[in-house]
């Protein structure tokens, strides 16, 4: 269990943009910075993050919450497991009893993949430095490669011992399950016999973006025909390798820094260029790029720089990539080595400046890459060259931006030496078919949406009590321990005419004060169970407390409540992710008049429950057993005070 005092000090010291800005390249954007979500594909932000309430919220997919909520979300964190990644983040040291072999045991699944994972890595390293094999074998062809024992550190290399169950007899021995082990892949069964997956294996793990241990990649170093060079854990729980970036966990700072993310093929690649000094590089583990990979670079940057050795079979094989970071959205650039050379051996054998240098000066734009390979290809052949022109066009095709579409023709057709207005003609017959095929499919399912879209047209209407509720959680969260003065219009006989005339009567007192009292009057109750047990966990915090703290209170909530007050906090940023303003649509300050706010939204409220308590009155009539002649009377009073508080209300929203 983790200290109170530890929880404290974490909540205290973390930062929500801080801890977000490692996962989502955020850009300021007034008092507030947004990003692309990490939680849905998009291409336009509808992630906000305020510094200020330190609090963030993610419109596409309704989620919110403070730097623990998102690890818990993003990362799939326990509690105590986000509690600890701050800790480390920040430096703090965590007060906790160690984990018994019976806690161990009732850990949930997932995280036990996690712990398993975890000890492995621990495992590996252990055996790389403190065995003779592991330091004749694993350590030596490390430093082969040029790597120092800072990287190798870094990086958290290891070596799995040449024996066939040495990993899977310690982990037993410590208590792990074997279940967990051949879930993770650690450990094969077949029937009653268990062995190492990794034999004989350097050791190189494979992080989450907060650092956490999916899985592994395991190189053999013998020259055994039978078995693969590499080989990575397979797919379970928490390790897809179709959304995994090795590397990205180092890397992620620089990306976001450099605003570009190269990528390379294999794990020694991302190593070397990061002991060069070139750090924001990642590996696609030698699987084929994905757009799940693609979107996680995104988070962080919209360019990438995909970098080939000189094999010409690999670099076409590799074109479908390109085309699939285009279709993101992304701008890509592609840079090739030497023959003979690949990224690894070129970083071991050059500098920082002389690797940088090479990069800019050899880095070219991604029609000048396709028209380079595939022109060598067509030989002079004007077929052929016609369908790598084609070709081309198939990839600006995909790029979802007009206007960089149209400057890629320009460019196409300057390099490839055809007129633009075949180009655009060829473009427009690709959209086309494109679009025909969108909506034959579209037509193919309307059938299956008819139901639902008749249903879809009919407009839902506003629950009014709920969003006044909503309202009122809103300012006694921005404004509750404020003093204001507030004007109350009171019932009062004119002196000359003998009318009722509604005269001002000004005090000053706390808003929460104001607002408890104003619903205790007319004894209003809330009827959304979350926004009552709210309601009056925030009276009973600002009753205590002289100063109440937005960050602190929403800390102690439970992740449902603070999901709710952080989706009701971050409600008017979302008018900022598309730059109002800038067409002259400015939305209210509440700042401006608090007191004005308060009695707008307690007014509204008063009225809509009497509408209410009216339309209940007008059914009761329609009973034969109902008084009739009473109710009509208590009809008229509500109704006469309903005019005063449309009166009072008039006066408060015209100012």
């Amino acid at each position: 269990m983790i200290s109170q005092n530890s929880i404290a000090k974490v909540f205290e010291t973390a930062r929500v943009e801080e801890v977000i800005g490692d996962f989502v390249q955020l850009k300021k954007s007034g008092s507030n910075f947004k990003g692309l979500s990490p939680f849905s594909d998009e291409r336009s932000p509808s992630f906000m993050v305020s510094p200020v309430k330190q609090i963030w919220k993610d419109f596409s997919s309704g989620k919110g919450g403070n730097a623990v909520s998102f690890l818990m979300e993003h990362e799939h964190f326990t509690y105590p497991e986000a509690i600890k990644y701050l800790a480390k983040k920040y430096n703090i040291e965590i007060e906790e009893t160690e984990r018994t072999n019976e806690e161990k045991e009732q850990a949930n699944a997932r995280e036990s993949l996690y712990l398993v994972s975890e000890f492995a890595n621990e495992y590996f390293q252990k055996t790389l430095h403190k065995t003779d094999q592991g330091k004749a074998i694993g350590l030596s062809y490390f430093k082969e490669r040029g790597f120092t024992d800072d990287i190798i550190e870094k990086f958290q290399l290891g070596y799995s011992l040449d024996e066939w169950q040495a990993f899977t007899d310690e982990a037993l021995g410590k208590g792990y399950k074997l279940d967990f082990l051949e879930q993770t892949g650690l450990t094969i069964v077949k029937g009653e016999k268990r062995f190492d997956r990794f034999k004989g294996r350097v050791m190189f793990p494979i992080h989450s973006m907060s650092g956490r241990i999916l899985g592994f990649g395991g190189r053999i170093l013998t020259n055994d025909k039978k078995a693969a060079k590499y080989l990575n854990s397979p797919e379970s729980e928490i390790y897809h390798k179709s959304k995994i970036l090795y590397g990205l966990y180092f890397a992620k700072q620089s990306i976001a820094k450099e605003d570009n993310c190269y990528l390379v093929e294999g794990y020694t690649d991302v190593i070397q260029f990061y002991q060069t000094g070139v750090e924001n590089v990642v590996s696609s583990s030698g699987t084929a790029l994905t757009a799940e990979q693609i979107r996680l670079i995104n988070r962080l940057t919209n360019n990438i720089t995909v970098l080939f050795d000189g094999d010409a079979a690999g670099m076409r094989a590799s074109l479908r990539g390109i085309d699939l970071i285009l279709e993101q959205g992304m701008n890509v650039r592609v840079c090739t080595f030497p023959d003979g050379e690949d990224p690894d051996s070129f970083a071991k054998a050059n500098s920082y400046n002389e690797l940088t240098e090479y990069l800019q000066e050899n880095a070219m734009d991604f029609i000048q890459f396709k028209a380079s390979i595939l022109v060598k290809d067509a030989n002079n052949d004007p077929i052929k060259k016609a369908e790598t022109i084609r070709n081309i066009v198939n990839s600006i095709a995909k790029i979802p931006d007009q206007i960089k579409r149209e400057v890629y023709i320009q460019e196409c057709a300057r390099i490839m030496d055809i007129s633009e207005n075949v180009l655009f003609s060829t473009l427009a017959q690709i959209n086309k078919k494109g679009y025909q095929d969108a909506n034959k499919k579209i037509k193919q399912e309307q059938k299956a949406f008819d139901v639902v879209k008749s249903n879809e047209a009919q407009k839902q209407k506003v629950n009014v009590q709920y969003e006044l509720e909503r309202k009122i959680i809103e300012i006694l969260m921005l404004y509750g321990d404020k003093e204001e003065d507030f004007e109350d219009l009171v019932l009062k006989e004119d002196e000359v005419s003998g009318e009722l005339i509604l005269e001002p009567v000004v005090h000053k007192t706390r808003v929460f004060e104001k607002i408890y009292l104003d619903l205790q009057e007319d004894e209003m109750q809330f009827t959304d169970e979350k926004f009552r047990a709210l309601y009056y966990n925030i009276i009973d915090q600002l009753h205590q407390a002289d100063e109440f703290s937005t960050k602190d209170f929403i800390n102690q909530l439970d992740q449902d409540s603070a999901s709710t007050v952080t989706s009701i906090l971050m409600e008017d940023e979302k008018y900022t992710l598309h730059d109002w303003q800038r067409n002259q649509i400015i939305p209210k300050d509440k700042n401006k008049s608090v007191p004005q706010l308060v009695s707008q939204t307690i007014l509204s409220l008063r009225c809509y429950l009497i509408d209410k308590k009216v339309a209940e009155y007008k059914e009761d009539t329609k009973r034969e057993s109902s008084d009739t002649r009473a109710i009509i009377e208590d009809v008229k009073d509500y109704l006469g005070l309903k005019m005063l508080l449309s009166r009072k209300l008039g006066k408060v929203v015209g100012g």
